[in-house]
Parts: C-alpha cells; sequence; structure tokens
C-alpha cells in the first residue's frame, strides 16, 4: 500500500496540465510553519490562473474535463465564441505579441551554448584545427590548383573524345566510298497499301 507520499507522487506524474507550482506556507500538526504545496491549474478558454478550490469543471460527454476560471468564461466556451478575438485571454494577447516584455527578459535569462569543435566522419579534430588556422593565401592557392586540375581533366576527356569521334567518322567515310554503287530507281507505289476499311 502506497503512503501519502506516493499518492501524491502518482498523482503528480499523471497530470498533464501542471503548469506551475507555488509553496503556501501552513502550520503542521507540531504546531510549526512549513511550506506546503500548491497547484495552479490553467482555464480553458481564458488561460488564467485557478488556484485549488476556485474555477469550474465541466466534464463533456466524451469525458473531456474542462477547467474554466469563471462562468463568463464558461459561458464563452458554450457559445462557441473564440479565445483568439477576445482581448483579456491569453490566446489573444499572444497572437497579437502583447507580452513580449516578459518573454525578451526569459530570452536574456537562458545560457547560450558555448561552440565547441568535435571530430567530423573523415575529418580527425587536427584536420579540422589545421584547415581553420590556415592563412587565406594558402587556401586560394590550394583552390587554384584544384581547379587547374579540373580543368586539364575536363580538357583530356573533351580531346579523347574528339579522337574518337574524328576515328569513327574516318571508318564511315571509308565504308560509305566502298558501298557507294548506286540502287536503282524506285519506282511509283502501285495499288492500294492499306487504308481504312
Amino acid at each position: 500500500m502506497k503512503g501519502i507520499n506516493g499518492l501524491l507522487e502518482d498523482k503528480l506524474a499523471n497530470l498533464e496540465e501542471l503548469k506551475e507550482t507555488f509553496y503556501v506556507f501552513d502550520r503542521n500538526e507540531d504546531g510549526f510553519i512549513s511550506p506546503k504545496r500548491l497547484w495552479t491549474e490553467l482555464c480553458r478558454f481564458s488561460g488564467a490562473k485557478i488556484y485549488p478550490g476556485k474555477g469550474i469543471r465541466f466534464v463533456r460527454s466524451d469525458s473531456q474535463v474542462f477547467l474554466f476560471a469563471n462562468s463568463k468564461c464558461k459561458r464563452y466556451f458554450h457559445n462557441r465564441l473564440k479565445p483568439a478575438k477576445l482581448t483579456w485571454t491569453a490566446m489573444y494577447r499572444k497572437q497579437h505579441k502583447k507580452d513580449i516584455h516578459a518573454e525578451a527578459i526569459k530570452k536574456k535569462r537562458r545560457a547560450t551554448k558555448k561552440p565547441y569543435s568535435r571530430s567530423i566522419v573523415g575529418a580527425t579534430l587536427e584536420v579540422i584545427q589545421k584547415k581553420r588556422t590556415e592563412k587565406p593565401e594558402v587556401r586560394d592557392a590550394a583552390r587554384e590548383a584544384a581547379l587547374r586540375e579540373i580543368k586539364e581533366r575536363i580538357k583530356k576527356t573533351k580531346d579523347e573524345k574528339k579522337a574518337k569521334k574524328a576515328e569513327i567518322m574516318a571508318k564511315t567515310q571509308k565504308t560509305q566510298t566502298k558501298a557507294g554503287v548506286p540502287k536503282g530507281a524506285k519506282g511509283p507505289k502501285l495499288g492500294g497499301g492499306g487504308g481504312k476499311r
């Protein structure tokens, strides 16, 4: 059998919409003031915080639970009003970028990751560091040498293709001169070959 702490841990694990945890000071059985956990939930319509003991819970026929901050939110939800069209809802404020200053502070606080080097497949860390520290003149010279080599290779393949083409042309001209005897002239076609029936 689980104790109270075990049940609380299970409940905490199962709560999907748990957004924020606060501490409230309360007297325990010894009379000492001690912190007590307090869970807040969010209104499904307005996005407002709902503290324990507050709000309206609505369970739909498909057993989906909706929690509303007050009767106004519940009424608007049932009337199928869109929260994005009401200026006081969290959705509207987010869409129209009203709480930018709070988000900007959070972004500033977020620690930036420091870039670090590591080896990649096919290149060790030493090779990468060497290329990084290489002077631009050396890099340009290496690039020019590589381009020159590629151009020479392309030129060589083109020359080989030209030589093969010239060789083939010479062979075809020889065969044409040997078989240059003219055939008899063709006469007119007679009879219907095969037209429509």
